[in-house]
């Protein structure tokens, strides 16, 4: 089993390119990742909310990691480093990553990577000390204060450390679960208008949702 890409937009000659990162629990028996899970197909909304906030500047591809959870042979940061490496030779631009829940400890933990300009941390599922320092990225966390499977207070301490050195925005959407389901579509926009402003300097057409860092 390997990593896969699936693209969702594919301009000749992008600003920038946008990896999106599902999240997904680990099995008690090894398994590989399906298009079908609900994990990866609730990725899918917020890859197309991006693709048509780029408006053909920004090349967005969905990464399905090759197992569910984060295996201790081949973890998902592994998978990330891999979409990377393919992203940037297919494009040459600068990138963003965007994950949810163990996702989102992927990408922030990818984020290392001189070629990554920003993250989007959507509900992330970390430990206190995860993160090491980002300078010159840009981060934004998205949690919702009704998620009860990844601690919002987690998430908080580690946005807090990395604003050392990083620029950090913390969103918190009232009401929002893990599966981001309910008020989705503010997770959704607050994701493509910072990805699209990191990449391209241009600002989505709607402020911010909560209380920013």
């Amino acid at each position: 089993m390997s990593a896969r890409l699936i693209d969702v937009r594919t301009p000749k000659q992008p600003q920038g390119a946008v990896i999106v990162i599902h999240g997904g629990a680990q099995r008690a028996a090894r398994a590989a990742v399906s298009p079908t899970q609900l994990s990866v197909v609730r990725m899918v909304p917020i890859a197309r909310r991006i693709a048509r906030a780029g408006h053909g500047r920004l090349a967005v591809v969905r990464l399905l990691n090759t197992w569910r959870g984060w295996d201790t042979q081949h973890t998902p940061l592994q998978d990330a480093a891999w979409a990377i490496d393919q992203v940037s030779s297919r494009y040459g631009v600068p990138i963003a990553l965007v994950g949810h829940s163990l996702g989102g400890r992927g990408a922030l933990l990818a984020a290392t990577d001189e070629r990554v300009r920003a993250v989007v941390a959507l509900n992330a599922w970390l430990y206190p000390d995860d993160g090491e320092p980002l300078p010159g990225r840009r981060v934004l966390f998205v949690h919702g204060d009704a998620d009860h499977i990844a601690p919002a207070a987690r998430s908080r301490r580690v946005a807090d450390r990395l604003a050392r050195s990083a620029d950090v925005r913390y969103e918190v959407v009232e009401g929002g679960k893990h599966a981001m389901l309910r008020h989705g579509r503010t997770f959704e926009r607050l994701a493509a208008d910072f990805v699209v402003d990191a990449l391209t300097g241009d600002g989505g057409p709607d402020g911010p949702v909560g209380g920013g860092a």
